[in-house]
């Protein structure tokens, strides 16, 4: 699928479908917008700026750990760590991603996470 003029890039890792984010206002669209509760929501962690990532998961199930993996090497890779060797990528449900009252674009809060390490990939 081709995601010219939209807000996110489309890869396909698999059945999944994953949409990466291209900037700030494009993120929280993005994130709060598209994003289904159900869906994975990845980014990089310790506060570094990136894009914010979303595996499509429509049946709700368990999101395989081989596309959890490739999904936290995009979004390493379109982040500012791009240039390191592994970076730590936070993900969650897209439900448990929130937004702090008068907190800028781009910025959010997790309810509650998991973390992989992973080397900076550009994916499919």
């Amino acid at each position: 699928m081709a995601s010219k003029g939209r807000p996110y890039r489309t890869l396909q890792i698999g059945v999944f479908q994953v949409l990466v984010g291209r900037g700030d206002e494009d993120n929280d669209h993005l994130t709060f917008d598209v994003a289904e509760p159900q869906d994975l929501w990845l980014h990089v962690a310790a506060g570094t700026a990136g894009s914010h990532v979303v595996v499509r998961n429509p049946e709700g199930g368990e999101v395989p750990r081989d596309v959890v993996q490739r999904a936290a090497a995009a979004a390493a890779w379109y982040s500012k760590a791009r240039a390191a060797q592994r970076v730590e990528v936070h993900f969650c449900r897209a439900g448990d991603v929130c937004k702090p009252r008068g907190a800028p674009a781009g910025q959010v809060q997790l309810a509650r996470w998991k973390s992989v390490k992973v080397k900076p990939d550009a994916g499919s």
